[in-house]
């Protein structure tokens, strides 16, 4: 819903600092591969060791640079096909790494219940699963706008769990867990459902190259 709603208000702050990185020559892949670094470092280091609130609050400036770079490109007139296909699996990479170090803190610090850890586990595949069909989705033609839970959403609960966590406040990452898993479920039902809404929905799909050769030696065989 952020994605949606959220970029205007926040362009007051990003277009400044976008304008001021490219005048000093640098390029939104650069910022993409720099943010995704950072942030991925900053989760496997401090979250597994315990540093929830510097964990929460550096993960969460430096994941602000996904906003940077794109504002960056359209500054520059657009962003390119690579540059799209750059950003969006580094924003995989990303949320693996986040999530993946949650859960890690989660069973050999904070020694989780199972059905937590469990839950854990679904936010980590379903984060991947929701990006996956958004974007098999428009492949396909389909207009997948919007959704409950998106990579904002997912970094703002999933960071401030952990950090509400590292200040004392009890139960926090439990709830932020338990809230993102039965959240993102929906949103994989939700995308799926603005699918089937579409009215390409019912179109065949074109067969995968190399799909008639494959069965034209199958045959032979």
């Amino acid at each position: 819903m952020l994605s949606v709603y959220g970029r205007r208000p926040a362009a007051v702050v990003v277009e400044p600092v976008a304008s001021a990185l490219l005048k000093v020559g640098l390029s939104p892949n650069a910022i993409t591969v720099a943010g995704t670094v950072l942030t991925i470092a900053v989760a496997v280091i401090l979250i597994p060791s315990g540093h929830l609130v510097w964990a929460a609050v550096l993960s969460g400036f430096f994941a602000a640079t996904d906003m940077i770079d794109g504002t960056m490109a359209r500054l520059r007139g657009g962003g390119t096909k690579y540059g799209a296909t750059l950003d969006a699996t580094c924003d995989r990479i990303t949320d693996g790494a986040l999530f993946s170090a949650i859960t890690w803190w989660l069973v050999y610090s904070y020694e989780a219940s199972q059905p937590l850890v469990a839950a854990s586990l679904v936010v980590l595949v379903c984060s991947q699963v929701i990006s996956y069909v958004k974007a098999r989705g428009e492949a396909s033609g389909f207009t997948m706008v919007g959704g409950l839970i998106e990579r904002p959403e997912r970094l703002i609960i999933g960071l401030v769990g952990i950090g509400l966590h590292g200040m004392g406040v009890p139960y926090a990452v439990d709830v932020a867990v338990w809230i993102l898993a039965v959240g993102s479920i929906f949103t994989v039902v939700q995308r799926l459902y603005m699918a089937s809404r579409s009215p390409l929905a019912g179109q065949l799909s074109a067969p995968p190259a190399g799909s008639q050769e494959a069965s034209a030696q199958d045959t032979q065989k």
